[in-house]
């Protein structure tokens, strides 16, 4: 049994990672501050001996001790990010700084959810993690791509003066159950959208390009990091289907027969044309393979904000 810290473990992504490591016989400490998670996330967790929930902010330091420590903390979509810039870059700072500090006195190993977004919008297509990206560093967007690439800067540093063990992992638009629905993200939005009868709102012509992971394979993905002795990343975990944004809202009408029709609005700043990874170095290192396909990974989603509606 390992010890083992998930902060950001209310969200939506960090929720399911704290079921599977518990499944997998560890004891898990989740941290998180609530800005974005849930506690009805982990409600089904909490009769669990092993899981304990600690009601903590990762920008004020915390002294525990583990044997690994995924760190998921910080808001993840546009609307939640942009709300507090000023929060999300401090989280992704000195939170991270924090984390890699309890890494280092803990001897723990450290895992950090780093995302697609640091790549920006892409000249390169699909996205290798040996492409340095094209980000716009005093856009809207910055807190969150510019504060993930500090992470990873951070992580690295950590690694070659301290010798901390440590693991870096880009994330690709993921969905699923316990998404939350007003996170702004494209496919809650249609989503959520479509179930109350609403048009479909694109923003842009539709036809810019992402790739969408179910949240299953993505956490298969970051255990498989963490198990991975003497890599340290950074590698893209995703799926490498590629869809146009009204592609998939196509596809979620068709899936819930509804009659709902798309409109389109401006798109706003700095948002990507592109965006795919390249799973090579993934598929080499952690022998990872995405196996839910998208239609599958909607079906399961719309049930899930059928029954939370």
């Amino acid at each position: 049994m390992k010890n083992i810290i998930v902060t950001g473990g209310a969200g939506f992504i960090g929720s399911h990672l704290c079921e599977k490591l518990l499944n997998e016989g560890n004891h898990v400490i989740c941290l998180d501050n609530f800005f974005t998670g849930s506690r009805k996330n982990i409600e089904h967790l909490l009769d669990n001996r092993e899981f304990e929930l600690v009601r903590h902010d990762i920008v004020e330091p915390i002294l525990i001790e583990a044997d690994e420590i995924y760190n998921l903390a910080c808001p993840a979509s546009p609307v939640h990010y942009q709300y507090n810039a000023i929060k999300t870059i401090k989280t992704n700072v000195l939170g991270v700084t924090n984390m890699l500090g309890l890494a280092k006195r803990a001897k723990a190993k450290i895992l950090q959810a780093s995302t697609s977004e640091v790549y920006g919008d892409p000249i390169v297509h699909p996205q290798r993690e040996d492409y340095w990206g094209n980000v716009n560093c005093i856009g809207i967007r910055s807190c969150y791509d510019e504060g993930k690439r500090v992470a990873e800067t951070l992580m690295m540093d950590y690694h070659r003066q301290h010798n901390v063990d440590i693991k870096i992992i880009r994330i690709f638009n993921t969905y699923g159950p316990r998404m939350a629905e007003n996170d702004g993200r494209v496919v809650t939005n249609f989503i959520v959208q479509d179930l109350k009868g609403e048009d479909i709102t694109i923003y842009g012509d539709g036809s810019q390009t992402r790739s969408f992971c179910y949240v299953d394979d993505l956490v298969r993905g970051m255990t498989a990091l963490m198990n991975k002795d003497g890599f340290t990343g950074p590698v893209n975990v995703g799926n490498d289907g590629e869809y146009t944004i009204k592609e998939l809202a196509e596809m979620i009408i068709e899936l819930t027969n509804s009659n709902s029709k798309i409109v389109y609005k401006p798109l706003p700043s700095d948002d990507p044309c592109k965006r795919r990874p390249d799973l090579t170095l993934a598929r080499k290192e952690l022998n990872y393979e995405p196996t839910v396909h998208v239609r599958d990974g909607l079906m399961k989603t719309i049930e899930y904000f059928r029954t939370t509606l």
